[in-house]
């Protein structure tokens, strides 16, 4: 099911910024790869977030090879802790941040995100949660609490991807019931997922759809 339009994700496509240098090497990676990234037009929604939020500290879900943390530090954030399972994945995001000259602005973490993520206090100043979707509402409610008044948490795959959307837009208009983890724990993972924000006082959320969909929920606690 395509969310937008034909001519709207046309437009989206070529109003999206352009690509660094080293973004495009990583486009390129992504394609020969078949890794998924989450684009310019979403990354454009990145680094605006943290240029708005004033970032200083930005902690990812999921990773890969850090395209993603390359919008963070576009929008000016000072640091940006990566988190990948994939050793082979996390070493070419460190090549990559040594040879294009951001090391020091990034920080690449193997192993567990939620695992990873308690070994780090707060605040953070925006949280991109990219990684299963089963574990996107336990990794929201791990680190809620480690993101600062004003601050934004980010979730990617929301309407595109591993998942079907049909039956997203079923739950959520008519009440349809999520598919067990068994059939379909991805779909079940970002249905459950968008109904934890969207019940939850300490966050206001938008939905947009860019990239693949991403929700933005911004702490007013």
């Amino acid at each position: 099911m395509d969310v937008l339009t034909d001519p709207a994700r046309r437009f989206l496509a070529a109003t999206a910024p352009d690509h660094t240098e080293v973004q495009a090497e990583m486009a390129d990676l992504a394609d020969e790869w078949g890794f998924p990234i989450i684009g310019p037009e979403a990354g454009a929604v990145l680094r605006l977030l943290a240029r708005l939020t004033d970032a200083d500290r930005v902690f990812e879900f999921g990773s890969g090879f850090g395209y993603s943390a390359t919008w963070f530090l576009r929008g000016g954030a000072e640091s940006v802790v990566c988190t990948e399972f994939d050793a082979d994945e996390a070493e070419r995001g460190v090549a990559f941040a040594a040879d294009h000259g951001y090391a020091d602005g990034v920080t690449f973490e193997v192993g567990d995100a939620m695992e990873t993520v308690d070994r780090y206090d707060g605040p953070f100043d925006v949280v991109l949660i990219d990684h299963q979707k089963g574990r996107y509402a336990d990794a929201y409610r791990t680190v809620l609490p480690k993101v600062r008044s004003g601050g934004v948490i980010v979730a990617d795959n929301i309407a595109r991807g591993p998942i079907d959307f049909e039956t997203l837009v079923a739950h959520f208009e008519a009440g349809e019931p999520l598919p067990d983890d068994a059939v379909d724990g991805a779909t079940r993972g970002i249905g459950e997922y968008v109904g934890t924000i969207r019940s939850d006082d300490a966050v206001e959320t938008a939905i947009l759809p860019v990239g693949s969909g991403i929700a933005v929920s911004t702490v007013v606690r």
